[in-house]
Formats: structure tokens, C-alpha cells, sequence
């Protein structure tokens, strides 16, 4: 899956002689929580509410409202922003995006062609459409984990039995066991009563649990 598959379009940005009040409107106004700074079609930085939050001078200050008001109308973001953005192209792998952005402890990285904002990634857009989909999220049927069923030789008679019972898979995921080499397999199927598939690989020997969806 390319990045290109899960970015958000239309990135809503501004430049950095936006004052921070001004900010805060667009992403309440948007619903947003970042904002990427661009000056002359360039990536220059960016915002988040989190910033803006902590510059904003706290409820404990001396500062009338109205002098609080006026800090926030004239400080312009590109005195809070952070400067050293982390971007991808549209093209690269969503793993590698992932993995950048969690080796930067980021929760978003800017999408960059050519020099251009043409999307950004965030945590939710991974959520939504990487994750759920991987773990099957509202998707009808049940699903089985099996204990150590994650080598070739179990993979393929789970998946016998699953041919014989005229189960269709949704889905499947790999969990590592904490501390142990041992690893679980979790198969999403189209039936919504698994007790078949249970009782056949209890049958073969196989530990299983069916997990709430």
C-alpha cells in the first residue's frame, strides 16, 4: 500500500505570518489539529494545537483578557512552529511512512511532490485504513486466534479445515507472544458461529479462543 492510498488531500495550510489566534480559528473551523506552514509554495513548518496550547499564556497570568487577546492576535506562528518537518512521498511504502514517523515520535507526517503540500498522514488515517481493515473492524463474521499457528505447516491445515467447513476468510493478522518465539494466528471468518472451526482444531490439537470483533 502506497502512501498515496491513505493520505488526506486538500491540506488546509497557511503561512507562517499567520498569528497564532488566527490558527486556532482555521483548525477549529476545519476540525483539524495540525496545520503545515507554507510560504511561497514551500514547506517552511508546522503547527499543532498542542503548540499553540502551550505558548498561549496560561489562566494563572496577570495578563488582562484583552492583553492576552492581543499576544495571541500578534504573535505570528513561525514563532512557534516546528521547523524540521517530517515528509514522504506519495509513493513510498505506508510501512516505511509508519515506521518513519514512530522512529520521529511524530503522530503525522507532510506529504511533499515536487516540492508541493499534496496530502498528509495522520494517526487516524492509519487507524482507519490500515488497521481496521487488517483486523476486519465491522466486518461481519467472527474471529478465531489459534496459539502457535503461525508457520507454514498450521497455516496451511487451518486453512483445509476453514475449506472443508465452506469458510471464507476476512481477514488474518500474525500476534507475536509477549517474551516467547511463539507466534498466534487470527483468522477473520464470514460465519458468525465459529464453533465448528473450534471444535475441528481442538480436534487437530490446536489451542484456540474466539476473540470479540
Amino acid at each position: 500500500m502506497k502512501i498515496s492510498d491513505i493520505m488526506t488531500t486538500n491540506v488546509v495550510t497557511i503561512p507562517s505570518s499567520t498569528s497564532i489566534a488566527d490558527a486556532r480559528r482555521i483548525m477549529e473551523a476545519h476540525h483539524i489539529s495540525r496545520l503545515p506552514v507554507v510560504d511561497k509554495g514551500k514547506l517552511t513548518g508546522i503547527v499543532t494545537v498542542h503548540q499553540l496550547e502551550s505558548v498561549s499564556p496560561s489562566k494563572a497570568t496577570s495578563l488582562t483578557v484583552w492583553e492576552v487577546g492581543y499576544l495571541l492576535e500578534k504573535t505570528p506562528v513561525k514563532d512557534v512552529m516546528e521547523k524540521e518537518v517530517i515528509t514522504v512521498t506519495p509513493d513510498m511504502t505506508a510501512e516505511k511512512a509508519v515506521s518513519l514517523a514512530q522512529s520521529h515520535k511524530v503522530g503525522s507526517v507532510v506529504v511533499v511532490e515536487d516540492g508541493r503540500v499534496v496530502g498528509m498522514v495522520t494517526t487516524d488515517d492509519i487507524f482507519y485504513k490500515i488497521v481496521n481493515p487488517v483486523l476486519g473492524l465491522n466486518e461481519a463474521g467472527s474471529r478465531v486466534c489459534i496459539r502457535g499457528g503461525a508457520n507454514s505447516k498450521a497455516l496451511e491445515e487451518i486453512m483445509s479445515i476453514m475449506n472443508r467447513l465452506g469458510m471464507k476468510l476476512v481477514t488474518l493478522h500474525i500476534e507475536q507472544q509477549p517474551e516467547t518465539a511463539e507466534r498466534d494466528v487470527c483468522v477473520h471468518i464470514d460465519k458468525q458461529d465459529p464453533k465448528q472451526l473450534l471444535s475441528e482444531l481442538k480436534s487437530k490439537g490446536y489451542l484456540t479462543e474466539e476473540r470479540a470483533r
